[in-house]
């Protein structure tokens, strides 16, 4: 799991949880869960302590194993997304749609070398403090409207250095361990869709991080030849949050159908979630890019109420038929 720029609701026993940062397992007693990509800063550990009470998960943090190279993202990651998305629609008179948690910006530190992780929290905090104030010049010299708390956000960091330490630790050497130790079954979760992938997606309309099957690799470091089988989540219609191209989708009272039934909201952001029939180029193309194994198929009841059901065949280009997504 990663960023808390997803949101999963998970159904268990009748009892629903929305989870950000947790992967899905922490509620599995059984199970270890590990959070490798992106590690969210703000009030982080005040979020898990209220979550946990809040949906009486027991001896979570026994259960839950940070790695040491994700990736942290600050307070002001999560202002720049706002602020870039205000610029976009003022720029371009639309903007991406990103949930605003910042994972755009923490993406663009790690990618421009400044960005700074877990393993740098641990470690001396002197130089980790240098470095966030750098990090926080440069973001308060691209926005000058920007304004930071570097004393106290590195106050507050400091802290949390200090509660998470137990559950760090070295992510590569814990997956090789589990790959090669005492037989175990492996679950990755993956967060965002095959059409949010940053390389594979609707490009600009994606996330930040490779959320195809390749992430498994990528994320947590384990070689291509341990990725077994490889599960396909889709719904019997298709939904998207926020703008970008949707071919198959139902403007009408359809749409709104599978919008209330479905209860289509985002769980991060509490928006719409846009409905249409299910497209079945863009399920051949995740399967392309993914290798599906099997697909999990979900939400057909909410079909049930409808007499007729339409689903996306094909795509024209120019008038012609093409067997590819374009």
């Amino acid at each position: 799991q990663g960023g808390n720029n997803a949101g999963h609701t998970v159904v268990v026993d009748g009892k629903e949880y929305d989870f950000h940062l947790f992967p899905s397992g922490i509620i599995n007693p059984k199970a270890i869960s590990f959070i490798v990509l992106i590690l969210f800063d703000r009030n982080y550990v005040q979020t898990v302590q209220e979550m946990s009470v809040r949906s009486s998960l027991k001896d979570w943090e026994k259960r839950l194993i940070i790695s040491d190279r994700a990736h942290i993202v600050f307070d002001f990651h999560q202002a720049v997304d706002g602020l870039q998305e205000v610029q976009r629609q003022a720029q371009e008179g639309k903007n991406i749609g990103t949930t605003k948690k910042g994972i755009g910006p923490t993406y663009s530190s790690k990618a421009a070398r400044t960005g700074l992780r877990i393993c740098d929290l641990l470690s001396d905090f002197d130089e980790f403090s240098s470095r966030f104030k750098n990090l926080a010049q440069q973001y308060k010299s691209m926005f000058p409207t920007l304004e930071i708390d570097i004393e106290g956000q590195l106050k507050k960091l400091k802290g949390y250095a200090e509660k998470i330490r137990p559950m760090v630790r070295d992510g590569v050497y814990f997956m090789y361990e589990a790959l090669h130790g005492s037989p175990k079954k492996i679950l990755v979760e993956g967060a965002n869709a095959a059409l949010l992938d940053i390389d594979f997606g609707t490009y600009p309309f994606v996330t930040s991080s490779n959320c195809t099957v390749g992430g498994v690799c990528t994320g947590l470091g384990v070689p291509p030849q341990h990725v077994g089988d490889v599960y396909g989540v889709v719904k019997a219609y298709t939904t998207r949050v926020g703008i970008g191209a949707f071919p198959t989708e139902q403007i009408n009272e359809i749409g709104d159908l599978l919008q209330s039934r479905g209860h289509e909201w985002g769980v991060t952001t509490g928006r719409k979630r846009r409905c249409g029939w299910l497209d079945l180029v863009i399920l051949k193309y995740a399967h392309m890019i993914n290798g599906f194994t099997a697909l999990a198929l979900t939400k057909l009841d909410i079909l049930d109420v409808l007499d007729e059901i339409k689903i996306g065949v094909a795509y024209k280009l120019g008038g012609k038929r093409i067997p590819y997504f374009p």
